[in-house]
């Protein structure tokens, strides 16, 4: 047990560590807007929640952006908080559906219901909070509609895209790798259901 605890807090580091380097490799998308790249840092975040707990995640993305900012600093503290709203809207739905229906109609749903999550939730706070924040800093001053047309014309349909890119990776890499990271987890206790090993009962 002391091996298993050990080994989480291990992936917990690991994990963090990884998602905060993949912060660095950004794909830029200025079809939508400018400033909007998509990367793939809510891997090693979806990992923890769906592996751990959805507690485990929060920690993993708390992790990323404190790393992240450590490199690079604090300036853009919105940018940054907007990408930990961001993972957490986007992996909770994940990790409960997956929880719940453990097997790849549920992880597939879940990772519908977090494209589905981000995309409203980041529509809704860039319009009231993020994008008025960046109004402010800069002291630029951004009129109802203009916020309107970036939020509609961009970042919606910027999300959606990002959250299927990154879905479409993480769902061959999780059923390759999370059986063999569960049982390294638990201690090599074969007899306890992980839900990556209900995987293979639970196809259809």
């Amino acid at each position: 047990m002391k091996e298993s605890k050990t080994f989480r807090l291990v992936m917990y580091a690991v994990l963090g560590s990884m998602a905060a380097a993949l912060m660095f490799f950004s794909i830029p998308m200025p079809m939508f807007l400018s400033f909007l790249s998509i990367d793939f840092s809510e891997l090693p975040v979806l990992f923890a929640a769906l592996l751990f707990s959805p507690v485990a995640g929060i920690a993993v993305a708390g992790m990323k952006i404190l790393l992240y900012t450590l490199f690079m600093g604090a300036g853009d503290p919105i940018g940054m908080i907007s990408n930990f709203v961001a993972s957490l809207l986007f992996v909770l739905p994940v990790a409960y559906m997956y929880r719940h229906f453990r097997s790849a109609k549920g992880l597939i749903a879940g990772l519908g219901a977090g494209i589905v999550s981000m995309t409203i939730g980041l529509t809704v706070l860039n319009y009231l909070v993020f994008l008025p924040a960046y109004s402010w800093l800069i002291g630029w001053e951004m009129s109802s509609q203009v916020m309107m047309t970036t939020v509609l014309a961009g970042i919606l349909p910027f999300n959606i895209v990002k959250g299927l890119a990154i879905s479409i990776v993480f769902v061959p890499l999780f059923f390759k790798l999370a059986p063999m990271l569960e049982k390294k987890s638990y201690g090599g206790n074969l007899q306890r259901k992980t839900p990556a090993a209900t995987y293979n009962l639970k196809q259809h």
